[in-house]
């Protein structure tokens, strides 16, 4: 059974993701489909849009369908979705399923305040027979599989993320991803693989279950792999900027061995792709704008890059940022990292 398992690779619903898949996090005005195609392109499995407002989506708000945006390259996807009001969950998933992703996911996980007070996202944890009556009701609206993405609860006094778990796949879920982090914490201390492992280990549990949080090195997945028995991994915060990672952690994962890190011409090759998926899917303004937060991250450890961000941040010129990048590439090529 276990070779079987092996040869099959785990499965959300009938979808085969791979033996140990890594699953590239949902993360607000970072995982477009511009950052999503340089994480497939360097080894991710699983892709997740940013998270969607179901409120937008049954108002059509362009900012909310924009989202449902979705390649064929980049499959198996799933489209996330978050709110506090069931029905309009219901409708947003029907709304989902039309644009033909892989599976549909909620996400019980986000912390930040304005989400969180409206009792969407980890806002739910404070009321776990809502959070499974609205699961319960997204299943019941598409035939595509269902997966969640939530924390280990709402603060260190209800880690109910055992209990949670089971109710979740008896409503009808096909996988599950788990922060290892209560709302309480944001992002600050260190992610508790204990409870993602007891939730593995639970005899009760058959569906996938995917660990998130504080994954930034290979060695890391290798160790949480090995002692917790996750199904694969969800990587969000080391891939900003570092799409590398994926192929790094399989590599170390095969072979026990570190590949060597991308250089200073692959980063710029990598940045100039970004650059040009965003003005292709945003528009030259938008696109341009928004690729703005992601030059530091693609060039963070290299010493005196001050100046070359500042000219990057404030240019609106692709050619300007093309040639910025291109002195930046002969500049610092003897650069180690």
């Amino acid at each position: 059974m276990c070779i079987f398992a092996i040869i099959m690779g785990v499965k959300i619903g009938n979808i085969d993701v791979g033996e140990f898949p890594l699953l590239l996090a949902p993360m607000e005005d970072v995982s477009d489909p511009p950052f999503r195609a340089l994480c497939k392109q360097n080894g991710a499995d699983v892709m997740y849009t940013e998270f969607i407002s179901s409120e937008g989506l049954i108002r059509h708000a362009d900012r909310s369908t924009m989202k449902l945006d979705i390649y064929d390259f980049e499959r198996p996807i799933g489209i996330q979705i978050f709110g506090y009001n069931i029905e309009s969950m219901r409708q947003a998933t029907e709304i989902c399923a039309a644009a033909k992703p892989e599976f549909i996911d909620i996400n019980f996980g986000c912390p930040v305040k304005k989400v969180a007070k409206k009792g969407a996202g980890a806002g739910i944890l404070l009321d776990i027979p809502k959070m499974v009556a609205m699961t319960k009701e997204i299943v019941n609206a598409t035939n595509l599989p269902v997966t969640v993405k939530t924390r280990l609860g709402w603060d260190e006094n209800t880690k109910y993320i055992v209990d949670v778990a089971e109710r979740l796949q008896d409503v009808g879920i096909q996988a599950l991803s788990i922060h290892g982090r209560t709302r309480k914490q944001m992002y600050k201390g260190d992610a508790d693989w204990t409870l993602i492992g007891d939730v593995k280990n639970n005899p009760r549990m058959h569906i996938p279950i995917f660990g998130n949080g504080d994954i930034n090195t290979p060695e890391k997945v290798a160790m949480v792999k090995d002692r917790y028995g996750v199904d694969g991994v969800m990587i969000g915060r080391a891939s900003i900027g570092y799409p590398w990672i994926f192929n790094e952690i399989k590599h170390y994962l095969k072979t026990g061995e570190h590949l060597a890190p991308p250089t200073i011409a692959d980063r710029v090759i990598a940045c100039k792709q970004h650059l040009k998926h965003s003005i292709e899917w945003k528009g030259q303004i938008l696109g341009i704008a928004e690729m703005k937060r992601h030059y530091t991250n693609y060039f963070k450890g290299i010493p005196h890059f001050k100046d070359y961000r500042i000219k990057m941040v404030t240019s609106d010129s692709p050619e300007e940022v093309h040639a910025l990048l291109d002195k930046v590439a002969v500049e610092f090529a003897e650069f180690n990292f």
